[in-house]
């Protein structure tokens, strides 16, 4: 059996491994009507499936190797088995799925959230490289410029106790500041969701860095703000005693310049002031304080931002979790989507725009990101559901492709490095 060939048995095996500790997946996109999770292994090779004229020009930008970020199917001991085999890559293709550049992440860590941002005036490339935590990472972020070469690595002040997570390195503000998630592990009481008084847990940490000096600018604290009777989510990761309520996976900023930040366990939006750390508004979740629109429905979301004044944007996973808390764990709450939604802050109101699932009815149960383009096209990693695809304004898929293994994210761009 040649080296291809292991990798994709020992995948199927890690697949199948996960589906034993999460309940059954049964492998096919429907099961009686009712969608199930799409497997987290594609084909050997990068194939492409969809490639119109009317698709948007550019590379691909995307991870290879499994991800720390991968809710439900990163247990340390499959992870652990499938990393030698599976190399974590920073990998630029092109749409035929060439590869033009390739990056292996060092001995023992993985690599995330790969793409190009801007960095005093200048087009860069920038990513997370750590070690995998179990759901989250710990790690540090980095800054290239276009001939490859290491320009800035930011990491979090390890005297607190903090480190940069694999989920969130965004660049603003042409460079001068980053937005950075992190996981504080702590021991609280958890006896209001029916776990230990004195529990192991993650805090999800907000921060703002200055990117020239590594100052903390602002940092949020979901605990310090958020009830914990909110989550949607009240046990550990299979494997794991270490409690995660809020699972914090994306940082923007809205159009008045406050965060834009989006909780997995808790299946909501929020937007805080950042100079006061006061809740503006919060979309989806046990306490929404916006009412949401026929439509507007999602759970278990990632990569939330605005792409218009008035317009928020974010991958809808829709799977793993407990909408309700007081009912066991659901696999699927639907089809994974991506979601356009206008907020209204002074009526409080959410109204859908567009809300656009993929034509062979994926399901991820974990990661994803939906990507706006300056064509009004829409750039997909469908998560832990091996894909990536590229929409139109109207919604019609015009690229679509299979991966071997999950992107947590995917960017489409151009790019000047050689």
């Amino acid at each position: 059996m040649n080296r291809l060939a292991s990798r994709q048995v020992a995948l199927a095996l890690t697949a199948l491994a996960a589906i034993s500790l999460l309940g059954p997946l049964p492998g096919a996109n429907a099961l009686g009507g009712i969608p199930v999770p799409t497997p987290p292994v594609g084909p050997p090779t990068y194939t492409v499936n969809v490639d119109e004229p009317s698709g948007a020009v550019g590379d691909i930008f995307y991870t290879t190797g499994f991800s720390a970020a991968a809710v439900g199917i990163d247990i340390p001991a499959i992870s652990a088995a499938v990393a030698p085999l599976e190399p974590s890559n920073l990998v630029i293709a092109d749409k035929s799925g060439k590869v033009i550049w390739k990056r292996t992440a060092g001995k023992g860590l993985g690599v995330a959230d790969f793409r190009t941002q801007i960095y005093h005036g200048e087009k860069v490339l920038t990513w997370w490289e750590g070690t995998d935590q179990g759901g989250h990472g710990a790690g540090t972020d980095y800054i290239a410029d276009s001939h490859y070469k290491i320009i800035k690595k930011i990491a979090l002040p390890a005297s607190t106790g903090d480190h940069a997570d694999i989920h969130e390195f965004r660049l603003e503000n042409d460079g001068r500041e980053a937005l950075i998630t992190s996981y504080k592990p702590i021991t609280h009481d958890l006896t209001s969701i029916g776990g230990p008084k004195n529990a192991k847990m993650n805090d999800a940490i907000a921060f703002v860095v200055d990117t020239a000096t590594g100052k903390v600018l602002h940092q949020w604290s979901a605990l310090a703000h958020i009830p914990l009777t909110n989550t949607r989510v009240r046990r550990p990761l299979p494997g794991s005693t270490t409690y995660d309520p809020y699972h914090i996976n994306s940082i923007a900023l809205d159009p008045q310049g406050n965060l834009v930040i989006s909780f997995r366990d808790l299946s909501a939006i929020y937007d805080v002031d950042i100079n006061s750390g006061r809740i503006n508004w919060v979309l989806g979740g046990a306490h929404p304080t916006l009412k949401a629109g026929p439509g507007v429905e999602f759970g278990f979301q990632h990569d939330a931002e605005f792409i218009s004044p008035t317009t928020l944007q974010f991958f809808n996973d829709n799977a793993l979790g407990q909408n309700d808390p007081k009912s066991p764990l659901k696999l699927v709450g639907g089809l994974s989507s991506v979601e356009q939604v206008t907020i209204d802050a002074k009526d409080h109101t959410a109204t859908l725009v567009h809300n656009w699932t993929h034509p062979d009815d994926l399901v991820s149960v974990a990661m994803g990101n939906a990507q706006h383009l300056a064509d009004g096209h829409t750039f997909v990693s469908w998560g832990a559901a091996p894909r990536i695809s590229e929409f139109d304004a109207n919604g019609k898929l015009v690229y679509d492709a299979s991966l071997p293994t999950p992107s947590y994210r995917a960017f489409l761009d151009t790019w000047p490095g050689n």
